[in-house]
């Protein structure tokens, strides 16, 4: 009986270190291990929630999670942020990546991210939704488009940002940052629609032309 516990002892002690190791690999244990699951988790968003052929698409995105891991008011690492509920796609830590060169181009640009790399429109923005959507909130400041995504921010006023009808008509291949509007303030719901395009015909009295408004103006010498 005494043999049978001398020989069971140091199994037992094995056992318990194995299963004590794979804890630790899913808790991330170690300063390398949780640095390389936050990455990926960075990554994961960037992928999911961004066109996948867009490198600045997908900073944009990385940009966002960063703001929020240092803005006080969310998780304070990478994975927590992602991993909130209703905040980012859904399965968005747990569905695989399948597209191989965009999973590689998400990794390589988390790295960049995590190392201080940002994109310079989006700025301190901590919000987005798909682009080619508006919403009628007032506290809504858009800053920059980027793809396919509209990035937003939340406060009272807000000297420059993009026209929410832009936004409206948006598609996911567009570009276009608020710091290119220059510093001149845009009413916060825009007006500015397209003009289809006519042909021009002879009118029997032409009227005279109607004043253009800040948005159109600015628009107009945007190519708009």
């Amino acid at each position: 009986m005494v043999v049978f516990r001398v020989l069971r002892r140091p199994f037992w002690w094995l056992s318990l270190a194995s299963f004590g190791s794979t804890l630790c690999v899913l808790a991330a244990c170690g300063n390398i291990s949780t640095a390389s699951n936050e990455r990926q988790c960075l990554a994961r968003a960037m992928y999911f929630e961004s066109v996948r052929s867009s490198d600045d698409g997908m900073l944009a995105v990385g940009t966002v999670v960063m703001n929020r891991r240092t803005s006080g008011k969310y998780p304070k690492s990478i994975c927590g942020v992602v991993g909130q509920k209703n905040q980012f796609a859904p399965g968005v830590l747990s569905k695989p990546m399948t597209e191989r060169k965009s999973r590689e181009r998400a990794e390589r640009l988390a790295g960049q991210v995590m190392a201080g790399k940002r994109h310079r429109g989006v700025g301190n923005a901590m919000f987005f939704h798909t682009a080619g959507r508006t919403y009628r909130f007032e506290n809504m400041h858009y800053v920059a488009i980027e793809g396919g995504n509209a990035f937003y921010e939340r406060r009272p006023t807000q000297s420059r940002y993009l026209p929410r009808t832009l936004v409206a008509e948006a598609g996911p291949r567009d570009s276009i940052s608020a710091s290119g509007w220059g510093r001149t303030a845009i009413p916060a719901v825009g007006t500015f629609k397209r003009k289809p395009r006519t042909v021009a015909v002879a009118a029997a009295s032409p009227e005279p032309p109607t004043p253009l408004s800040i948005e159109e103006i600015i628009l107009a010498s945007n190519g708009w």
